[in-house]
């Protein structure tokens, strides 16, 4: 079964350490996807999903500006971030071990993502929804993302670890 993701029920959000003290959350507004969820076999499942990097939003256009450029994600050069699954596992029940591609910045690595699988149910319209939450952490650095001040306490003002939260819901595409 294929399904697209709902991005008006759904959230592809990030958080990463600011000053070694506190954490700046964000999230891009823009983004599409195509799964496929085999319950009966999981190892068939797939997913295929893409952001777009001009919609990225932490709350102040200055900071988001700033990530646009070539200090961070250098949007212009590289507008989108994909991901491509390779191997889908079970993980106990209702979870999952998604492993895939990660392009960011013109920089693909692997990546696994811990799903947890929320079912399916029909909403009001008739319509068949999925419901899934994905996490993993990346470290920039590995996707070219090199933009380094050291503090005088001696720490960073950005963090290497980026954590990304996801939050979809997928409706069932027309036989």
């Amino acid at each position: 079964m294929t399904w697209q993701i709902d991005p008006s029920h759904s959230r592809v959000g990030f958080s990463v350490k600011h000053m070694m003290i506190s954490t700046v959350r964000g999230q891009f507004n823009s983004f599409r996807g195509t799964l496929n969820i085999d319950e009966q076999n999981p190892a068939a499942s797939w997913v295929e999903a893409e952001v777009d990097v001009a919609s990225i939003d932490t709350g102040d256009s200055n900071r988001d500006a700033h990530l646009k450029s070539g200090e961070f994600f250098l949007a212009e050069e590289y507008p989108t971030i994909t991901f491509k699954s390779t191997k889908v596992e079970p993980a106990g029940e209702g979870e999952y071990k998604v492993t895939g591609d990660l392009t960011l910045r013109g920089v693909t690595k692997p990546v696994v993502f811990d799903v947890e699988y929320g079912g399916q149910g029909k909403d009001p319209f008739g319509n068949v929804k999925a419901g899934l939450y994905a996490r993993t952490k990346i470290n920039r650095k590995d996707f070219g993302v090199n933009y380094h001040v050291v503090l005088e306490s001696g720490g960073l003002l950005v963090g290497d670890e980026v954590k990304l939260e996801l939050e979809l819901e997928a409706v069932k595409s027309a036989e």
